[in-house]
């Protein structure tokens, strides 16, 4: 409490001694009647009395005299210490010299006796309120604020309008009525009366899904800013403001067009919850106003409201007869529509009362719901014998204590993790940044919190004009979160900077992912470990069964999914919370230039780029806080708690929006934020459809996995030196090339002499420099990240969750530690679980290192045994002396995989049984050119097939190579007739310059982006002459589609068939925007066969699994352990052809044609009948064999 509120109360206290009365007249009952209240009885005779009031005046004139000397030290002003010792000395004179005049007080017998037993007392009382200051000031602050917000809240909750404006004079003169009249009831006989006047039409949106379930996922635009603008008011605790903005849009019948049945609902039940009858009948006004009428969630609030309130039977009954009338099912409240525990027992107390005998009907049992695919039939086949489904190796009570670990990183919604960068010496001027960014926080944090709150406050007034606002957005974190999520993203922001739009839309989600942690962790605690028991490894099941099919065997009901918010609500958000850390960020000048004067500049401000020729906003920090940030080298990173993997299995996935973390959402299908096409699919699609994709990204995810160790301390000893960018360990920035000096220096592009073709070559070589120093950065940043998480989780077992893309390709969710990144990253990765190698895993290590070295590619596999066999001597020098010794290793195309593969082999060899050696590695098997692997399988090429393994041969093919080859005959030919690129390129062809293009023209990469990848492999080539770089890719990508179409012509006419999805541009479901019909007609062949080697993926997951396999993929490469390779093989090649043994071409066919030409109304356009002759003539097959696939051994190798 401030100084002059102090000063202000000691001075009433005094006026408050005056007796009551005439004034200057002693009060019969005592001068401190005025300030305790009524006079107390006292047995005390009146001498004592006298002596007890004297010694109380003392005592009070002492604690005020304290006081007064209190408010002199503080500073306040001297006229008001002068009234208060004043009023002291008023309040005193009476006492001390009887009925006088309030003036000077003579100093008598007792006055002199007061005084001295005032110095007694002074220096102790003085001593306590000296003590005791800062304790009361910071309570009477906090005291202060709670009730100044409680009165503010209060205030401007009054102007909040509760009455609803009625567009129907009818409707209107009735609530007239009704407000104004007494009788015994009136709103429960009100609500009665409008449910039986309610029109009998269902609205529109509940005509399309009875019951109104999920309509809102369909609304668009301003509908679903309103629908999540009420959300957020029912989840803060803002009912009257949703109830205000319902009746301003109410109010205007342009406004009222966008309500919609769901949004009266949500204010209704929230009415409900609170028991406000009164504010649920105003709803049900405004609903029959609209001409909507109520459904199963409206008279859910309504029954739910009347059992709180305990109202008479006679109400309900007339509510339920209305109900049926209105043909809706009794059973329906508790069948159809989402309750909570409370307010279904408060729903059926309203029932009961009218139906005493009334027994609600248990959740329904759904039919099972079995996958009918042909491909998945063996899956869900019930009791085989032959099921052997894997355990982990952990206890159920360990893993019920990773579990504990992970709720507490998903509650607390990131996770700190020390930084591997060097540590710097503490020097001066280290000590001396940590310091000022430790004070510029602390303002920061003081100036966020203010900021924030009028902010709130902005938006709060918006919203009290009945506009749609960001207030309850605002209100769904506290303040303190807001705060750190702020400071965080202060901290993480690049030099370069960032688009303000993606800020926005990061914040935005941030923000929209947090308010979903509620109270579901006790109730999710007690599913979960009945979940281990199929996982743990010493815990037993009745049945053994698939983690999805176990988990929804438990009961466990799935809680209704929450619509994401609009896009432009988040990013709206975002902004806001951006320009709030931009106002209030601020440092002082002299950082940026010591001279200047003290005066506060901003740490981030507003720039524009142009990006792909569109001008966008920057927003970048000042170069003197990246320097202070630089300089102070801090060692903590912070994540997001679903960026790093979990701490225990994650949940298994059971719809498209519930599965992995345990609290924090995850959507199954991955998309752009903002597109509703695929959900609103994923969401119509039956349950049992997905349950192969659901029980596939389950498996991914349950594979539990640790750091490889020793790896990890060779990686960091790179790091923490200088990098390596030939092994993939980035150099710091500090080896990032400066700008050019002497002749080349930038500054001479100012001087007149300097010709245009010059200044010109000076910007090139600035730009590239530039480029290269960014791209440093980069990397640098994003192994930073990596080998950071990765030595938090040394010596922890940890799981990867999964999610997917729209055409099936699964990725995990952890973005920055993962086995899909680089050679590096993988080589940090091991399976936590381990397996005996038993007789034939060793032979598996070595075949498996030759491969990662990118040797023998066209040797058998007993040639590449043998080949390792004949290394062994430098694999265990590898092993034992990586850094030190030959280092064979650095040679390999994967270097820190083979590096650990080393290592492991010299583990088994050294081993006294290497059978019984328990490895930990994963092993991969990688498809060749997987992409025309499908091609040729579609179209039974039999030339195609030979070229990419599909055939059994004693030898393994390599397409690359023989591209490489046919690409040199082409090359040869052009030489020799004087074509002088082709005679530059001699001896320069190679698998490894046509391999990348080769891959990705099955993926629809078009000769502009061949060219751009083989002109960085010919930049790679330190002999080849540079200046020659763009013409001779120009010439090889020619050269590369010419032979690929002339080895595969089968295969180019099944994709160039399918580029015709083209004419798809009618269709469209997110913006009614015309698709690019390029991007389309390239687009459609990569997606699909991307889809093709998804599937045959999920198949290999589900039944290697099946088998008690540990399975991993990243697309088409698969890793299991090495013991399992032979049966990951088998699985492998038996599903690829069940999968190609559909009529996967005539299907695609059939769909087309149902989507996009069975419209009668265009049935007649010349377009549509151009796209059905095209869909109609599926190409012929071949004569390849499919079933030979089944013997090929290195169809995956």
């Amino acid at each position: 409490m401030s100084a002059v509120r102090w000063g202000r109360g000691a001075a009433g206290f005094g006026r408050a001694l005056w007796p009551a009365g005439t004034p200057g007249l002693l009060a019969e009952e005592g001068a401190l009647g005025g300030v305790w209240g009524r006079k107390r009885s006292s047995t005390a005779s009146p001498c004592e009395q006298d002596r007890r009031k004297d010694w109380g005046h003392a005592e009070l004139l002492e604690v005020l005299k304290a006081r007064v000397r209190q408010l002199q030290a503080e500073g306040m002003a001297e006229v008001t210490v002068k009234r208060v010792a004043k009023r002291v000395a008023v309040a005193r004179a009476p006492e001390a010299g009887g009925a006088q005049p309030p003036r000077q007080a003579p100093a008598g017998a007792k006055g002199a006796g007061a005084k001295g037993a005032a110095a007694t007392l002074s220096s102790r009382w003085a001593q306590k309120l000296d003590s005791d200051q800062q304790l009361m000031e910071k309570r009477k602050q906090r005291l202060e604020g709670k009730l100044q917000k409680r009165v503010e809240k209060g205030a401007w909750q009054k102007q909040l309008r509760l009455e609803p404006r009625l567009l129907s004079r009818k409707l209107a003169s009735q609530l007239q009525h009704w407000e104004q009249g007494a009788p015994r009831s009136p709103w429960e006989e009100q609500l009665a009366q409008l449910l039986q006047e309610a029109p009998h039409r269902l609205s529109s949106e509940a005509a399309a899904a009875p019951a109104d379930r999920g309509p809102e996922s369909r609304l668009e635009g301003q509908q679903q800013r309103l629908l999540s603008f009420f959300e957020c008011c029912l989840l803060t605790g803002h009912l009257p403001l949703a109830h205000h903005v319902l009746v301003t849009h109410h109010s205007k019948s342009q406004q009222q067009r966008l309500l919609t049945l769901s949004m009266y609902n949500m204010v209704m039940l929230g009415w409900a919850r609170q028991g406000s009858f009164k504010e649920l009948t105003y709803v049900f006004f405004m609903l029959k106003d609209a001409g909507l009428a109520p459904d199963l969630q409206s008279y859910a609030a309504a029954l739910q409201c009347m059992g709180r309130l305990d109202q008479d039977a006679g109400t309900i009954r007339r509510c339920l007869k209305q109900m049926a009338q209105d043909g809706l099912q009794l059973q329906g409240l508790f069948t159809a529509v989402p309750l909570s525990a409370e307010e279904r027992a408060e729903l059926l107390r309203a029932v009961r009362k009218a139906k005493p005998a009334f027994t609600p009907p248990r959740p329904p049992v759904p039919p099972p719901q079995v996958n009918t695919s042909p491909l998945l039939r063996e899956i869900y086949a019930k009791q085989d014998p032959a099921v052997s489904y894997p355990r982990l190796h952990l206890s159920l009570k360990e893993l019920q204590g990773l579990f504990q670990q992970q709720l507490r990183v998903e509650m607390a919604t990131t996770i700190t993790v020390e930084s591997v960068e060097k540590v710097p010496l503490l020097t001066k001027e280290v000590l001396h940044a940590r310091k000022t960014l430790a004070g510029l926080r602390t303002r920061w944090r003081t100036a966020l919190y203010r900021e924030l709150q009028e902010t709130k406050e902005s938006e709060a007034h918006a919203a009290r004009e009945g506009r749609l606002s960001l207030f309850p957005y605002l209100c769904l974190l506290s303040e303190k979160e807001v705060v750190r999520m702020l400071l965080q993203t202060l901290q993480a922001l690049p030099a370069q900077g960032e688009s303000l739009l993606f800020l926005a839309h990061e914040l935005g989600l941030r923000v929209f992912k947090r308010k979903q942690l509620r109270n579901e962790v006790q109730e999710l605690e007690q599913r979960y470990s009945k979940y281990l028991h199929l996982l743990a490894s010493d815990t037993q099941v009745a049945e053994p069964c698939l983690p999805r099919q176990h988990w929804e065997a438990l009961g466990v009901p799935e809680a209704p999914h929450e619509q994401p918010w609009p896009m432009s609500v988040v990013v709206q958000l975002g902004k806001q919370l951006a320009e709030v850390l931009v106002r209030a960020a601020q440092m002082p000048s002299s950082l940026a230039a010591p001279r200047s004067p003290g005066t506060l500049i901003p740490v981030l401000y507003h720039v524009y780029s142009f990006r792909s020729f569109r001008q966008i906003g920057i927003l970048k920090p000042h170069p003197a806080f990246t320097q202070l940030l630089e300089t102070a080298a801090e060692r903590t990173l912070t994540f997001e708690s679903t960026d790093v993997p979990m701490l225990c299995p994650p949940l298994p996935w059971t719809s498209p929006h519930s599965g992995a973390f345990l609290l924090s959402p995850t959507k199954m299908m991955r998309s752009v934020e903002g597109s509703q096409q695929h959900q609103l699919l994923l969401e119509r699609c039956p349950p049992a459809e997905l349950h192969g994709a659901l029980d596939a990204l389950t498996q991914l995810g349950n594979c539990a996995w640790r750091v490889n160790g020793r790896v990890l301390d060779l990686v960091l000893q790179l790091f923490a030196d200088k990098g390596c960018p030939r092994l993939g360990v980035p150099a710091p920035p500090s080896e990032a090339p400066r700008p050019p000096e002497g002749r080349r220096a930038p500054k001479r592009c100012l001087l007149p002499e300097v010709s245009p073709a010059e200044k010109a070559e000076m910007r090139r070589e600035l730009a590239r420099r530039l480029k290269v120093a960014r791209e440093m950065q980069s990397l640098r940043a994003d192994a930073l990240y990596r080998l950071s998480l990765a030595r938090h989780l040394r010596h922890r077992v940890f799981w990867l969750p999964h999610n997917m893309d729209f055409r099936g390709r699964t990725y995990p969710c952890s973005p920055h530690f993962n086995h899909l990144g680089s050679d590096l990253a993988r080589a940090l990765l091991e399976f936590a679980q381990g397996r005996p190698l038993g007789p034939h895993g060793l032979n598996w290590l070595k075949i498996h290192l030759v491969n990662l070295t990118g040797l023998k590619k066209r040797e058998s596999l007993q040639a590449r045994r043998d080949y390792a066999d004949e290394l062994m001597e430098d694999i265990l020098d590898s092993a034992d002396r990586p850094m030190t010794g030959r280092k064979w290793w650095m040679e390999a195309d994967e270097p820190w995989q083979a590096l650990a593969c080393c290592m492991e082999v010299a583990r088994a060899v050294r081993a006294p049984d290497p059978a019984a050696y328990v490895s930990h590695f994963p092993v991969h098997q990688d498809g060749s050119c997987n992409g025309l692997q499908h091609y040729a399988a579609l179209g039974r090429d039999s030339v195609g097939a030979a070229s990419v393994n599909l055939l059994p041969s004693d030898l393994p093919q390599d397409v690359y190579s023989e591209v490489a080859a046919q690409v040199e005959v082409f090359r040869r030919q052009d030489a020799e007739q004087g074509v002088q690129v082709a005679q530059v390129l001699e001896g320069f062809i190679s698998r490894k310059v046509v391999k990348q293009t080769v891959m990705t023209v099955v993926y629809g990469v078009t000769r502009y982006g061949g060219r751009l990848q083989i002109e960085k492999r010919l930049r790679e080539i330190h002999d080849f002459p540079q200046d020659f770089v763009w013409e001779a890719s120009h010439y090889l990508v020619r050269q590369v589609f010419n032979s690929l179409q002339e080895m595969f012509s089968g295969t180019r006419s099944i994709q160039i068939k399918g580029g015709l999805q083209s004419l798809t541009f009618s269709s469209s479901v997110d913006t009614s925007q015309k698709p690019n019909t390029l991007k389309q007609k390239n687009g459609f062949p990569p997606n699909f066969i991307h889809s093709l080697d998804s599937s045959h993926m999920m198949l290999t997951a589900l039944h290697c699994y099946r088998k008690g396999l540990t399975f991993v993929s990243v697309h088409d490469c698969f890793w299991t352990h090495a013991a399992d390779v032979a049966v990951m093989n088998q699985v492998c090649r038996e599903q690829f052809v069940r999968l190609h043994s559909q009529p996967i071409l005539h299907n695609l066919s059939r769909f087309l044609i149902e989507r996009f030409c069975s419209d009668p109304r265009t049935s007649k356009s010349i377009w549509v009948s151009r796209l059905m002759d095209t869909l109609l003539s599926v190409p012929k097959t071949g004569t390849f064999n499919l079933e030979q696939v089944k013997h090929s051994t290195y169809f995956f190798s």
